[in-house]
């Protein structure tokens, strides 16, 4: 085990218990304001700004069939902390259409929204940070509207979410740990990332994720 290997695994014992309680509060760090180039800002910005709806699409009835059983399964792991059953479906569509969109794996993006904030949409960090993903109110400012209380509606959150961890995981090079730990504010800790991954193994569905692509 090398150095790097070591230092990501430190503490990854108190991560897998503490991924349990985390998920009862808010607890997202504070993402920072960073310079940002305009191209990527003008990226960042027109990626938030498409409006396609989260309505997926599919090449063949096979792909449809495994979306169908993932909603299923998924829907029995969320339906304690969603029980609106109409909301709930709302909520895994759209959670899977702007995961795939923003190139994530859809059950990364579960459990993060986990850690963050138990699948409640009106969740406020102390830091500040808003709802299901816990996004920071800067956002809005830098590559939205500046209407931070838009963050506040499932699928603007979801869309700025995952647009900024996807922004995050290009800029450090692919590297999930360093770029889930710069989305929470703790970058290079192990806790944060470490708990993501603990509660991404309770979204893992069993098949191949369905061939539908994200408008």
């Amino acid at each position: 085990m090398n150095a790097l290997t070591r230092r990501r695994c430190l503490f990854g014992g108190a991560a897998l218990s503490l991924a349990g309680a985390w998920p009862s509060q808010a607890l997202a760090g504070a993402q920072l304001e960073e310079p940002m180039a305009d191209a990527v800002r003008s990226a960042l910005s027109a990626a938030i700004r498409n409006a396609a709806p989260p309505v997926p699409e599919f090449d063949d009835t096979e792909s449809r069939l495994r979306y169908l059983r993932w909603l299923g399964a998924m829907g029995d792991r969320i339906h304690r902390k969603v029980p609106d059953r109409r909301e709930r479906l709302e909520l895994l569509q759209t959670i899977w259409y702007e995961s795939r969109r923003a190139g994530l794996d859809v059950s990364l993006v579960l459990g993060l929204i986990q850690v963050e904030s138990n699948f409640r949409k009106f969740a406020v960090s102390s830091a500040g940070a808003r709802g299901l993903m816990q996004v920071m109110p800067f956002w809005t400012r830098v590559i939205g509207d500046g209407d931070p209380s838009t963050l506040f509606k499932m699928q603007p959150n979801l869309r700025f979410g995952c647009q900024i961890l996807r922004h995050y995981l290009d800029r450090e090079r692919g590297d999930l740990f360093l770029a889930l730990g710069r989305y929470n504010g703790s970058r290079g800790r192990a806790p944060y990332p470490n708990a993501v991954f603990a509660n991404q193994r309770n979204y893992r569905f069993d098949d191949r994720a369905p061939t539908g692509i994200a408008g």
